[in-house]
């Protein structure tokens, strides 16, 4: 597919608004990055090493334009999560960012800008006009998605905005416009892209649909929400689906990671599993990996802040300032899921009911400025001061005492650290976050420094320290296990922990600090990134192992992985083969191939029966029904097919045509494992609103499929785990299919049934069949293929024409696919019609023996 062709079918703005962006392109940048590629020693070819591109909204970089000579000045943010990521790369490892400026560059000198930007910094900025930018950033990220993502439904205006169709327009926009940056310096056969946060959900789509190989991870750094609340986005699927085209997906914790998986099951239907500790999706053949592992800090960072005189100078100077104060301290962002107003009303609460904590006690609470502007943020702000200023009133006293020291930021970072080595404990009640690293921060800066100790009169026998307070809904808690965790809406909980904090021992603090420091010092940035990096690559490795077919337009774009050798099956592959055959062995599934698994009224059409007989008089045929139903409806609907073999409950009963007799397995008849089957099958029948049991002679199945989905899948796990338990000794096999959990006798199965058929075939008549067609669409079906692989690659028994076909497009054993049941029909009517070309020469050539009942005897014809 042509670039152009492909920018038509996905861009969902007009030509002129797509014009009017002002899209700018890097024209060297494939020159500057050839700079990655090195001479072959051997023989002079270019060698190219894989980078790692590292996309998220805003690049890595600080910008001011000088005074003095009116140009642009650049700087790495050594505070930025995106540029600390690189030292879990691999050393040597080339990194490209790609993202959005903080700073509004004149379109006449974005050319240059960029140009300069990628020699210098590596760096490739996506130049937003400001009336996207609003509507992309501000609209649909901060104030639609923001909230929902933290578990808040926008209610009132003060609590975000209603979904807005032209802010969803510009967020899409905006995706694509990264795309077509990370295109200009993507090599798609090596390098990495690592995408960052929720602006960019829904990139990954617009990169798989471009190129269906890539090597593709994105990390979420905010909650992922329930599915109760997420399902309320209008545009949950392009957005689900987004992330599905990734090859990675990442978490901060397990709960974020559940929540996104609930969603694809409850929206999607898709299961995942785990297998030896990774998580996997499987998502139309491809496997989506889950990751779970909470980022770190950059050790070195705050290791160089803290050996900084600067830094001892102002610790010298808070400590004189805050001297016979105990000190707490909060640092948050300005947004109202921080908690800072409960965080307040508690240290109210502590001072109201500990008078002789008064005068003593400081809480001081440093503030980021807010990252969106809006009625909720002055909301906040207008509120937090209320609460400070009428406690300051409250429990002041003459001398300047103020219980809360209000600080509205920016604080730069070294200032924070040295408020971090100043404070007996830190208190982070945010009710809803996804990571929050203060906590983490101030432990290693708590670790001390000669530096630091000198600043706070520390002695080389002095204990270290820290006591954290942490809500119960924030990232960082489950890996704090040393922390006072609180729910932040109690306000009586967080008063206790902050009593706690003041009468703790300090062997007690620690212990507590200790943990905590071994933890943060071995988890840092660098061990996530190449965690991360690691399991991306794992993720890669088969890619070029499968052919990848695309499916779908716009946002609903998807890549079906399949066998290099897997394919449509055509008429005109298969029609020559069944002409030229003469023992021909056809075997088809019903449910689901023969009969939508939609349709409520199962009995096969006329139309249908009409077909199978058709094939079933072809003397050259021998034509059987193989399915898991039970005998008595199959025979009842198959009367009228007089010469239709039938395989039951997969296989345990089977007759040849519908003159003879049903006959059961060679196997033992016990069936009394289901007095113990069935009371646990009803129990989940009872317990399962919507689940049925149906009970065949040799088998018993509990559907879910009317039931609720997740509680359904989550109901069979358990009853699949029950069943296992209570039947161990017992001579059967508990398998779970789709929506259903069987129990069925050992032995078995449908690919013991193309066995038995083949080898009867050549028994009675003397020779194997030279034409085996199977079809099938579930999991027992993949038995069959099985078997029918196996007896391929036997010589001595291997077949000549044989197609194994499964319906749709997924990973299957089978070497051919058909679309749907349909297309199943089509293919039948073909061969049948093939037949009836045919018919006078195959009565000619027909074989000399014939079967007869009961099953395996023949005779000669005269």
């Amino acid at each position: 597919m042509s670039p152009e062709s492909w920018k038509d079918q996905l861009s969902l703005v007009s030509a002129d608004d797509y014009r009017i962006m002002g899209r700018n392109r890097i024209p060297n940048a494939v020159t500057k990055l050839s700079g990655l590629e090195t001479d072959d020693p051997n023989g002079g070819a270019w060698v190219t090493k894989p980078k790692r591109i590292v996309v998220s909204n805003q690049l890595p970089l600080r910008a001011h334009r000088d005074i003095s000579s009116n140009k642009w000045c650049f700087e790495f943010d050594n505070d930025s999560l995106y540029l600390q990521l690189k030292d879990g790369f691999p050393p040597e490892t080339e990194v490209v960012y790609v993202g959005s400026l903080n700073a509004d560059v004149l379109p006449s000198e974005q050319e240059d800008v960029s140009q300069f930007l990628l020699e210098k910094f590596q760096c490739v900025p996506t130049f937003l006009p400001s009336d996207l930018l609003n509507k992309y950033y501000h609209g649909f990220c901060k104030h639609y998605l923001w909230p929902i993502f933290h578990y808040l439904l926008p209610m009132t205006q003060a609590q975000g905005s209603l979904f807005d169709r032209s802010n969803w327009r510009a967020y899409t926009t905006v995706n694509k416009i990264f795309a077509d940056k990370i295109f200009e310096v993507l090599n798609p056969d090596d390098d990495y892209v690592w995408i960052h946060d929720y602006h960019l959900m829904i990139l990954p789509t617009f990169l798989r649909n471009r190129f269906h190989r890539i090597k593709l991870g994105i990390f979420l750094h905010s909650p992922f929400p329930s599915s109760e609340i997420y399902r309320t986005l209008p545009v949950r699927d392009e957005i689900l689906k987004g992330f599905l085209n990734c090859d990675l997906v990442g978490f901060h914790t397990f709960d974020y990671a559940r929540h996104f998986l609930s969603c694809c099951s409850r929206m999607l239907g898709l299961d995942y599993e785990s297998k030896r500790g990774y998580i996997g999706l499987e998502y139309f053949g491809r496997t989506v990996s889950i990751k779970i592992l909470p980022v770190g800090i950059h050790m070195g960072q705050i290791e160089s802040i803290k050996a900084s005189e600067k830094t001892a100078e102002k610790v010298k100077r808070l400590r004189e300032r805050f001297k016979g104060n105990i000190v707490m301290l909060g640092v948050d962002d300005l947004d109202m899921f921080k908690g800072i107003s409960l965080k307040f009303w508690a240290m109210g609460q502590l001072l109201e009911q500990n008078e002789e904590l008064r005068g003593k006690v400081v809480l001081v609470q440093i503030t980021n400025p807010a990252r969106s502007s809006g009625k909720d943020v002055q909301d906040v702000e207008k509120q937090i001061n209320l609460i400070a200023d009428e406690i300051n009133s409250k429990f002041g006293r003459p001398g300047g005492y103020k219980p809360i020291v209000f600080i509205n930021g920016p604080v730069s970072t070294l200032d924070k650290v040295a408020y971090y080595a100043i404070s007996e404990c830190v208190v982070v009640n945010a009710v809803r976050d996804g990571m929050n690293l203060v906590p983490y921060k101030y432990t290693v800066t708590r670790q001390g420094s000669p530096a630091l100790d000198a600043a706070l009169g520390f002695g080389e026998d002095d204990v270290r320290k820290s006591v954290i307070i942490v809500s119960e809904f924030i990232g960082c808690s489950p890996s704090l296990s040393g922390a006072i965790r609180v729910n932040p809406w109690n306000i009586d909980a967080v008063t206790n922990a902050m009593s706690s904090a003041m009468t703790m021992s300090d062997k007690e603090k620690n212990l507590r600090h200790q943990k905590h420091h071994k933890y943060i010092s071995s988890h840092n940035v660098a061990y996530w990134a190449r965690s991360y990096d690691q399991d991306l690559q794992r993720a890669c490795k088969d890619h070029y192992n499968k052919r990848f077919w695309g499916v779908g337009f716009g946002l609903f774009f998807k890549v079906v992985a399949l066998d290099p050798n897997f394919r449509r099956l055509c008429g005109e592959t298969i029609v020559p083969a069944y002409r030229r055959s003469s023992s021909r062995l056809i075997l088809l599934d019903y449910d689901g191939t023969m009969m939508d698994q939609d349709t409520l009224d199962k009995r096969p059409s006329d139309d249908l029966i009409s077909l199978l007989n058709r094939l079933c008089d072809d003397p050259s045929n021998l034509v059987f029904i193989v399915s898991g139903r039970g005998k008595d409806p199959l025979s009842k609907w198959f009367d009228s097919c007089p010469n239709l073999g039938i395989s039951a409950e997969h296989g345990y009963f089977t007759r040849w045509n519908s003159n003879s007799p049903w006959e059961t397995s060679e196997l033992p008849a016990d069936l009394s494992w289901k007095k113990i089957a069935k009371p646990v099958m009803n129990h989940y029948m009872e317990a399962t609103d919507g689940s049925f049991i149906e009970e065949k002679e040799s088998a018993m199945v509990w559907h879910h499929q009317e039931a609720d989905h997740s509680f359904g899948s989550w109901q069979a796990k358990e009853l699949l785990d029950h069943l296992e338990s209570v039947l161990t000794n017992e001579p059967v096999v508990v398998k779970r299919g789709q929506h259903i959990v069987e129990v069925k006798p050992q032995g078995v199965s449908k690919g013991k049934v193309v066995e038995h058929l083949i080898a009867t075939m050549r028994n009675t008549k003397g020779k194997r069949p030279d034409f085996l067609l199977c079809i099938g669409d579930d999991r027992s079906d993949e038995d069959m293929f099985d078997s029918i692989v196996k007896h391929q690659d036997v010589s001595s028994i291997g077949l000549e024409e044989v197609f194994a076909c499964t319906v749709g497009q997924k990973p299957s054993k089978a070497k051919y696919y058909l679309d749907d049941t349909p297309s199943v029909i089509k293919m039948l009517e073909w061969l049948a019609s093939a037949s009836d070309g045919s018919k006078h020469e195959q009565q000619k050539k027909q074989s000399k023996f014939t079967f007869q009942q009961p099953m395996g005897q023949c005779r000669k014809k005269a």
